[in-house]
């Protein structure tokens, strides 16, 4: 298993201007990371986040002195990945053992306590990477998801942008619009927390118990991350736009699930990279 790097190379189709070109593109990498607590006999998991790998051992320790874990690097033995052989191979990376200088684990309830509460910016509140996984989760049917008109896609941000007054008081929100396959805007969430945003959207839909969800479109206006894709394969929405790129991971889950992402959706342009037989431009338009 070699490390994952903070990029990864992705094969996408550009739409501009409705004329779609195969090309090579760079993604964000986004994997999970497991921080383990060890002292004397005693082994524990602590958090797992999502993060670019890179100054894992760094994020591990800023993380447990910001929880107030650790007073100073005293406290340490040493910070290692996890050498555990029944750990999955693909995982050998994503699992930081931190050794603490003393015979006995501190007391972690207040920890976890804090942590858990934090899922919304980002850290998935598990206690182990297998918990990660998509429990449950069935594949979208081929037949389920729908075909998408460029030309819609390329008037969602700007619909999405007048719908957003709070951003345009403030300038400080994240927002989630879910529209339907005409480019109506269905309903709107602004929050300082881009993943609070899709929360908003998802309880908005379950209030209504809303119809077809496949036939909706989930634009956010930063990233799509792993945990965005989670929130709307959970609730049976296969098409995720964002006016940013996607990380590696996101579109992992994509592909697993039958879902197609859309990444820099600006103006008339825009990248897929996932679900690219579902763009209606007819094939004789397709470059390499």
């Amino acid at each position: 298993m070699s490390r994952v790097g903070a990029r990864v190379k992705a094969r996408i189709l550009a739409v501009h201007d409705s004329r779609l070109k195969h090309k090579t593109d760079v993604l964000v990498a986004e994997e999970p990371m497991e921080i383990r607590l060890l002292a004397g006999d005693e082994q524990r998991s602590v958090a797992v986040t999502m993060r670019t790998p890179g100054h894992d051992f760094e994020l591990a320790l800023g993380f447990l002195h910001s929880e107030g874990v650790i007073a100073d690097l005293d406290a340490l033995a040493r910070v290692s990945y996890c050498t555990d052989p029944d750990l999955d191979p693909e995982q050998l990376y994503n699992v930081v053992s931190v050794y603490l200088n003393r015979e006995s684990l501190p007391e972690l309830d207040r920890l976890e306590r804090s942590f858990f509460t934090t899922s919304a910016c980002g850290v998935c509140g598990k206690a182990s990477l297998e918990a990660l996984t998509l429990q449950g989760c069935q594949r979208f049917a081929e037949a389920a998801t729908p075909t998408l008109d460029p030309t819609i896609l390329s008037r969602l941000p700007q619909a999405m942008s007048a719908a957003q007054g709070i951003f345009q008081q403030t300038g400080g929100l994240h927002a989630a619009g879910l529209f339907d396959l005409q480019g109506n805007l269905l309903v709107l969430r602004e929050d300082v927390g881009r993943h609070n945003a899709v929360d908003k959207i998802v309880g908005w839909m379950l209030k209504r118990k809303m119809p077809d969800p496949e036939q909706r479109i989930l634009l956010v206006s930063g990233r799509v991350s792993f945990e965005i894709m989670q929130k709307a394969l959970m609730s049976s929405i296969p098409t995720v736009c964002a006016i940013s790129a996607p990380s590696h991971l996101a579109v992992n889950v994509a592909q697993d699930f039958g879902m197609t992402v859309i990444g820099f959706l600006r103006d008339d342009r825009f990248n897929v990279y996932a679900g690219t037989g579902r763009v209606m431009p007819m094939q004789d338009q397709v470059r390499s």
